[in-house]
């Protein structure tokens, strides 16, 4: 078999669960506050995959509105019982503190493409839901971790099974914690599976950080007892902290149609001395065998390789292409865009005249209702651009281009203008800010510029280094403005939270923010995504 480069998915695409339908492969991720909700790629070979579809596109399926950063949809499951596709997701209302408000549904759909079904709550007892269709008696399990507020340092209490009745749409029968999890602590992420006699429970431990892992447990019977793999944990960077792919964990496992198997996961790459995933937490692949004993084994684990041997060859080209994206109201927004919360997206964005509308709305980093369309970042350098027209006429109002990661974390180039309505260029930034959330002064001194026209914005990240850049016109040459900022704080390590608690990724975008409340339009001509090869990249 060829060898592909880990990760499979990179940049932010966190907590994969893997299918393979009808010779095709999918895999469902996180989506956290982004909408649509969870991510859903293809490919017919483990190796070039495709973003195909975000199922959760509703209001009915999914307002995000008020979700805190980091919350929203965690750790979707993607399934499907012979007749049809099953999506477990959780909708995250408040991750920190002593409480967690954790909302389980579960949607279905004749194809992946969808439409997917209204949503069906099930509960909200913890996050990292899944469900388990039994290939023997054809019932249905739901699982997934249990939340304890009185335990101390941590809730985490164990995992959680109870049987799901499709036809009422409710849990039904006895509900039994069958796995308290390992020394290895903060168990969750359960996902069953069924093979010759056994039950087993695979489960992420040691949190989100560089202590992440895969645990292993089987029982001959669903409930229980599970004893725990001989080699705990099959998966884990922890040991090796030079190791290329870091803070692995989270994972599941495929079976391909000539038997081998393949355990997906998630992982971060690190940079600079301060060890900061500024691609978030990614998506990688590892082969897996079954021993004699009846126990699954990471091939040259428990440690994650870089270079792995799956069946299809990848093609690297499309990876490094240039993206150049228009805007067109019969096609839509492009699928590589998503947006912040809302799912009445008529009030933050419009595509008019081949060109995006950006409704000024609430200031950038709000949890409830910005306008801010952008994409991920999936290269540690790259350059962006867009064509803006604009015309604000107070320090109120501003639009333009933003690398951002969440409320605490962003740079932000802006078309503003001062008390006086003269139009000006701005850079806003929030750099590592957590709990304040404030903007970093001094700021940039502002570079005055005319009333009318329009106005080319850009940025270039190489490695840990951000630089922006503006002309007056399309055609005119770029030149640079304000300092080079430190882009390696759009990062989890930096999100604007304590360990284990930022869990997306930087992404790059669009934004317009009105906070006189008149909704002052933005309009973007534009925008390129051009990824580069640099030689500070120590993983390109």
């Amino acid at each position: 078999m060829p060898k592909i480069r880990n990760p499979i998915l990179p940049g932010f695409n966190a907590d994969p669960s893997i299918l393979r339908h009808n010779n095709t492969y999918y895999i469902a991720t996180s989506t956290f506050e982004w909408y649509p909700g969870v991510q859903i790629h293809s490919s017919p070979d483990l190796a070039n995959w495709t973003l195909l579809t975000r199922p959760l596109t509703r209001k009915s399926q999914l307002d995000m509105r008020g979700d805190p950063d980091s919350c929203g949809v965690w750790a979707p499951c993607l399934s499907h019982d012979g007749h049809e596709f099953y999506l477990v997701y959780t909708d995250v209302k408040r991750k920190d503190g002593s409480f967690k408000d954790t909302h389980n549904y579960i949607v279905t759909a004749d194809t992946i493409e969808g439409p997917w079904s209204e949503p069906v709550y099930v509960n909200s007892s913890g996050f990292d839901p899944s469900l388990f269709h039994d290939p023997d008696s054809g019932r249905k399990w739901f699982v997934n971790m249990i939340q304890d507020h009185r335990r101390r340092p941590r809730s985490f209490a164990g995992i959680r099974l109870q049987e799901y009745d499709a036809e009422k749409g409710k849990l039904v029968g006895p509900t039994k914690t069958i796995f308290p999890g390992t020394e290895l602590d903060l168990v969750e992420a359960p996902h069953l599976y069924k093979r010759n006699g056994w039950y087993y429970l695979l489960t992420a431990e040691g949190g989100t950080g560089y202590e992440h892992a895969c645990t292993l447990a089987r029982a001959r019977d669903v409930w229980g007892p599970y004893e725990v793999h001989p080699q705990n944990p099959i998966l884990t960077s922890e040991p090796k902290p030079d190791a290329a792919l870091q803070r692995a964990g989270h994972g599941d496992i495929v079976e391909t149609e000539d038997g081998k198997w393949f355990l997906v996961h998630l992982t971060g790459r690190p940079i600079t001395q301060f060890r900061r995933c500024v691609l978030g937490r990614e998506c990688a692949i590892q082969e897996a065998y079954w021993g004699d004993d009846d126990w699954l084994y990471v091939k040259n684990g428990p440690i994650p390789s870089l270079e792995v041997e799956v069946p299809g060859k990848y093609d690297e080209k499309p990876y490094w292409e240039e993206k150049r994206y228009t805007f067109d109201a019969e096609k839509g927004l492009h699928i590589d865009f998503q947006w912040l919360r809302t799912p009445e997206t008529e009030r933050i964005f419009k595509i008019q005249d081949n060109r995006l509308h950006l409704i000024g709305r609430e200031a950038v980093g709000s949890w409830f209702e910005q306008s801010l369309v952008a994409r991920r970042q999936e290269h540690f350098s790259y350059d962006a651009e867009t064509v803006i027209d604009y015309s604000p006429t107070d320090e109120r109002q501003f639009a333009g281009l933003t690398a951002y990661y969440c409320r605490y974390n962003f740079f932000y180039l802006t078309v503003t203008a001062h008390a006086d309505g003269q139009r000006e260029l701005l850079i806003l930034s929030s750099e590592a800010s957590w709990p304040e959330g404030r903007l970093q002064f001094p700021l940039a001194d502002p570079v005055q510029i005319p009333n009318e026209g329009k106005v080319k914005l850009a940025l270039s990240i190489r490695g840990k280094s951000l630089q922006f850049f503006y002309a007056l016109g399309e055609d005119a040459e770029l030149q640079k403005v304000g300092p080079v900022y430190d882009a390696s704080i759009l990062s989890d390590e930096c999100g604007g939270h304590q360990a284990h608690g930022s869990f997306t990724g930087a992404f790059v975008g669009l934004a317009c923010s009105d906070i006189n409340g008149t909704a002052l339009e933005a309009k973007f001509d534009y925008m390129v995504y051009r990824p580069v090869r640099h030689e500070s990249d120590r993983y390109e």
